[in-house]
């Protein structure tokens, strides 16, 4: 597992990826900023970071995440060193988690960028501190599961380009659950609002976002982004069979 993770991390710092990307977000959460910063009513003085930055700027991890796992598998299928990597001693979970965590570093690198918006606030102004702290728990677990998500997606196919949109499919698709719930139709059907509303991740950030620690809403983004790397070590599996 070290290995993969140094190799997959050595990957992105020494290309310009990490970089470009990074910068990108940056932008984003400084055009949030402003944006909240210039339209918020001048007799309030305080403002809930996670809610007004953090909630925002969730939905562009719908673009950013898939640019980061696109390559996790597609590109070793692509380059033909999928052969080679699953032919090793290398067990396949320590492929899969090896690769998870060198992305999560460089995602966790993106997200400790951010924290220079806090400091500026609170040197200018108050800020809720419990509702930033929990924010930023909630607002890097998401990102760790839509990762774990991404990497599945990647699995699939030896085309980074299909890898993106495949990836950006499916966030979208978990990013709409709660539209689909506030639909009229939807909310008068008891047990479907409820199955919606329980699989709804934005839903379990609000807790987070409100400077509460929910453990169960922590147990569920653990438990959602488990599953998807446990589906994504089966899909490898099956083309390892495959190939035998």
């Amino acid at each position: 597992m070290r290995y993969i993770f140094k190799k997959e991390l050595q990957s992105f710092f020494f290309s310009p990826l990490i970089y470009v990307l990074s910068a990108i977000f940056l932008f984003i959460f400084a055009q949030t900023f402003i944006n909240v910063i210039t339209t918020t009513d001048s007799s309030i003085n305080e403002f809930t970071y996670a809610y007004h930055i953090l909630y925002q700027n969730m939905f562009y991890f719908i673009f950013l995440i898939p640019a980061l796992t696109m390559k996790t598998f597609a590109e070793e299928r692509r380059g033909g060193t999928e052969v080679l990597l699953l032919s090793s001693p290398i067990s396949l979970f320590s492929v899969v988690v090896g690769k998870f965590l060198a992305v999560a570093v460089a995602f966790l690198f993106m997200t400790a960028l951010s924290l220079i918006f806090p400091v500026i606030i609170a040197s200018n102004g108050v800020i809720v501190w419990s509702g930033l702290i929990c924010g930023y728990i909630g607002f890097i677990a998401w990102g760790l599961c839509l990762i774990a998500v991404g990497m599945l997606m990647s699995s699939f196919t030896e085309n980074q380009v299909i890898a993106v949109v495949l990836g950006e499919a499916c966030m979208l698709g978990l990013y709409l659950v709660d539209v689909f719930k506030e639909n009229a139709l939807i909310s008068n059907i008891t047990p479907l609002y409820n199955l919606l509303n329980a699989i709804s991740a934005q839903e379990r950030f609000f807790n987070f976002a409100l400077g509460w620690f929910s453990l169960s809403d922590l147990v569920f983004y653990i438990t959602f982004m488990c599953a998807a790397l446990g589906f994504t070590i089966i899909s490898i599996d099956q083309r390892r069979r495959c190939r035998g």
